[in-house]
């Protein structure tokens, strides 16, 4: 495993999709820039398919959401594809930041991310109304607690 205290990147394959499991914190200055350093030559090198784990993510900002959105751009300018998965409900705060959900592609499974480098398979997108719901239910179980 690669990385700073702030921000760890364990890399593999699956299905010949890179795959980037993160651990910590995606914030500025020092989780935002580890991704990054890491990412660009993986990209440079001829990568173009890339997914990455949020669900170690433990916490996210303007700068580690701008950097998702800066890498999938990248990607997509390249002639590849970058999507996410496992992001947690409870960084909800990354939808209202950045709208990520309009730019970059966003799977709740690792498995419907892999699929949806594959044209032949079916591949459920994030839903962000199935989302709001969730989190309305969520905080009317915290409010009766």
């Amino acid at each position: 495993m690669l990385g700073h205290p702030a921000l760890a990147i364990q890399q593999r394959e699956n299905q010949g999709i890179t795959v980037l499991e993160l651990r910590g914190k995606l914030e500025m200055g020092h989780g935002d820039l580890t991704l990054r350093e890491y990412v660009e030559p993986l990209l440079a090198n001829g990568n173009r398919r890339l997914a990455m784990d949020l669900k170690h993510v433990t916490a996210i900002d303007t700068a580690g959401s701008g950097l998702l959105l800066y890498l999938a751009q990248r990607y997509s300018a390249a002639g590849g594809r970058m999507v996410v998965f496992h992001l947690d409900p409870a960084q909800s705060n990354i939808y209202e930041l950045a709208r990520l959900e309009a730019v970059l592609e966003i799977y709740n499974e690792e498995i419907d991310a892999i699929n949806s480098f594959f044209p032949d398979r079916a591949t459920p997108h994030y839903d962000i109304l199935e989302y709001v719901e969730s989190q309305a239910a969520h905080d009317d179980q915290e409010r009766k607690k």
